[in-house]
């Protein structure tokens, strides 16, 4: 699955060969887990994968932004943002993979 974009399908697939479950049964797994997850985004809850990551919402305060194109200053509404925060596991993972380790 490395060097391209990971899709639904990608993983429903990965789902179906690793564990045993059928296509359909796959399927359904990852939309409920991809479910609750957003769900739990939306309540404005943080999702912690243990070894992977943290995913959580943060709120962003009203804020004058600037048109780079004219300069004019245009006012940025509050809004909540999603972030995701790595795990140490998974920075060390990754680097480790580029060093060839």
């Amino acid at each position: 699955m490395g060097g391209k974009t990971v899709t639904r399908a990608d993983l429903c697939e990965v789902v179906y060969q690793k564990v045993g479950l059928s296509r359909t049964e796959s399927a359904d797994l990852v939309e409920q887990v991809l479910k609750e997850v957003s769900d739990c985004l939306v309540r404005g809850e943080t999702v912690k994968l243990s070894s992977f990551g943290s995913f959580l919402v943060r709120s962003k305060g009203e804020r004058i932004g600037r048109n780079p194109k004219t300069g004019t200053e245009v006012p940025i509404s509050p809004r909540r943002v999603m972030v995701f925060k790595p795990s140490n596991v998974l920075k060390k993972t990754i680097n480790d993979s580029l060093s060839g380790k």
